[in-house]
């Protein structure tokens, strides 16, 4: 018996004296908005949603479910929160490197003004006091606080790679953060500005949204879980490569993590995102990106399970208890969501249906569908990003392109994909953007065909069904359309700082020799060098010059993530004097290259 049915404006023009100044216009009617986040406001009579492919904003009347306004935004547009007196949102946008504060009034949008805040702001909090807000800034490892009133930075905390997601505790003075690039929860004394503790997550990548109890005392949010595991049918059956899960960490002391399993055999959880919970904390609700699932808990009587813990499939008693646990088919890629104050109307956000979608959790049911444009015909690349994002391509449906190429760029860890023909030879997750232009493939470059390299990711590593030729054509189209984002570090304008150019000429010297092999407009000459960093498990011998381009992006670097920064690359593994038998680099050399790769 089938589970899962069982389950279930032109131009805008801003007049600041002299002279006018031409903003970008919302997008034509049927272009693709692409909804990631949501937000309400007005005691649930107004719904404010981030469209990231638009970079635009949208306003919506609940009641109706009209869309009233629409207006421009920064670049890739990532988190939305309600701010100051209830009338004005934040919005960060990736690209752009700003905040966006928007004021919504008598069923308009307004640009009010943005911070610039840089190094990819992601995830956004907002405090009780609807005036300081909280970003992540993912190139940087830090998070900033900013005073929205002011529209200034504040200060900045460091605390780890890739701060995607965060929340701040109702009384102020808790900050969450996970940070997906070191597998951890940290969590911000506020009162102090330092870090209190961090709380591991072994084998974390991709960690989700952030929710705070009402109480305060415990943080929740969704991750995946990436095992060493070699690649089978009967590992991934057992959640043994990998696995999705829903954790919560204490805020006010320090103890271990408790976690469930999210993963049904036969039909897993994939790519976990959203997360809300009403306001008396008894509902739980999760959105599955790569399944297109809405997960629909009861918190109060979850099996938590601490140290030893969780298991690797669902634990039994969710299954025999529908009203504890229940999985609403939602399709598409069901990201942000938003509670409503009723607490059992859910708002969300569904980026490949170009949509929200009104959930009554209580029923399991979608109870409306709010388009928030008109629907643009068929597109090739659409089809491409669909198949990309979807993990019903996979054995079981445990993952997607997505979890390990997270948004088409890299992961934090080295794994095992299989894909060479040799089993637990670990390997760091290689980049997609400008994939056409960097052949040839893999880390020790012995693939040259595009089409059977998807052919071999569908089959062996994801052991799912081929793609077609239809297919193919459509995923190498999407990801044609894949480039790093506008460089955080370099300075307005797109130049180089001065440390930045005086690392580019160590670059090109013979000291360092870097160029003879990282040659050309993405930094790889296509050739496969032995760099004395082999394997006798390998299948094949030499690596294939990886592209430099975007290499701030990166947590772990060379072919099996055993450096942890460009500093060790430099000094130890992949210095000068090991690769090429020159010199070594003096400390004012190392620090300007580096300067000059981040800057790539």
């Amino acid at each position: 018996m089938n589970f899962r049915r069982l389950m279930y404006l032109g131009i805008a023009l801003c007049v600041l004296s002299v002279p006018v100044l031409a903003v970008p216009g919302p997008p034509p009617a049927a272009d693709y908005r692409s909804p990631v986040d949501v937000v309400l406001m007005k005691n649930d009579t107004w719904l404010v949603v981030a469209n990231q492919t638009s970079n635009s904003v949208s306003l919506i009347e609940t009641g109706s479910g009209k869309v009233l306004d629409e207006i421009p935004c920064g670049e890739h547009p990532t988190a939305i929160e309600a701010c100051l007196d209830g009338q004005h949102v934040v919005v960060s946008c990736a690209y752009s490197g700003q905040i966006s504060l928007i004021q919504v009034e008598r069923g308009k949008l307004r640009n009010r003004r943005t911070i610039d805040v840089g190094y990819e702001p992601t995830g956004l909090t907002v405090a009780a006091d609807g005036q300081t807000a909280y970003v992540g800034l993912v190139a940087t490892g830090e998070v900033a606080e900013l005073d929205l009133e002011q529209a200034k930075v504040v200060r900045k905390f460091q605390v780890g790679a890739w701060p995607r997601y965060l929340t701040v505790s109702p009384n102020g003075e808790r900050l969450a953060v996970g940070c997906s690039g070191e597998s951890k929860i940290v969590v911000v004394d506020l009162t102090q500005g330092e870090v209190a503790f961090t709380s591991k997550l072994s084998g974390g990548i991709n960690i989700g949204h952030m929710q705070c109890s009402a109480d305060g005392q415990y943080v929740y949010f969704p991750w995946m879980i990436y095992r060493s595991n070699p690649i089978s049918r009967d590992n991934i059956r057992r959640g043994w490569v990998l696995g999705s899960r829903i954790g919560r960490v204490r805020l006010d002391k320090q103890e271990y993590r408790e976690a469930i399993t999210l993963d049904v055999p036969g039909m897993a959880v994939a790519d976990p995102h959203g997360i809300a919970m009403n306001s008396s904390n008894e509902r739980l609700v999760v959105s599955a990106s790569g399944s297109h699932d809405l997960l629909i808990y009861r918190r109060q009587d979850l099996p938590w399970e601490g140290v030893g813990g969780p298991g690797d499939l669902i634990d039994p008693k969710l299954m025999q208890d529908r009203d504890l646990f229940q999985r609403l088919d939602l399709g598409g890629r069901p990201m942000g969501l938003a509670m409503a104050q009723d607490d059992r109307t859910v708002y969300v956000a569904n980026y490949l249906h170009d949509e929200i979608q009104v959930v009554d959790i209580e029923e399991q049911r979608i109870v409306r569908r709010i388009p928030l444009g008109k629907r643009p015909g068929p597109s090739q690349v659409r089809h491409g990003e669909r198949l990309f994002y979807d993990a019903r391509r996979s054995l079981d449906q445990w993952y997607s392109c997505h979890t390990c190429h997270y948004n088409g760029g890299v992961n934090s860890k080295a794994m095992d994909t299989w894909n060479d023909g040799s089993a637990l030879t670990m390997k760091t997750v290689l980049p997609l953007e400008h994939l056409n232009e960097t052949g040839p493939w893999t880390w020790h470059g012995w693939q040259e065909d595009l089409r059977d390299a998807m052919h071999k990711s569908f089959t062996t590593t994801m052991q799912g069904r081929p793609a077609s030729p239809k297919e193919a054509d459509a995923i190498l189209a999407y990801l044609k359309t894949k480039s790093t984002p506008p460089n955080p570090f370099r300075e307005d304008g797109g130049l180089m700082s001065a440390a930045a150019n005086r690392g580019q000429q160590v670059f090109e010297s013979a000291a360092a020799n870097c160029a003879s092999c990282h040659s050309g407009r993405y930094f790889t000459d296509g050739e496969i060098h032995d760099v004395g960093l082999g394997s006798e498990e390998d299948e094949y011998e030499g690596y294939n010059t990886p592209s430099l381009t975007g290499i701030y992006r990166k947590v772990r670097f060379l072919h099996d993530g055993r450096a942890g920064s460009l500093e060790e690359v430099l000094t130890d593994y992949h210095s000068p004097e090991e690769v090429s038998g020159t010199r070594a680099l003096t400390d004012n050399e190392r620090a300007d290259l580096i300067s000059y790769l981040k800057s790539l």
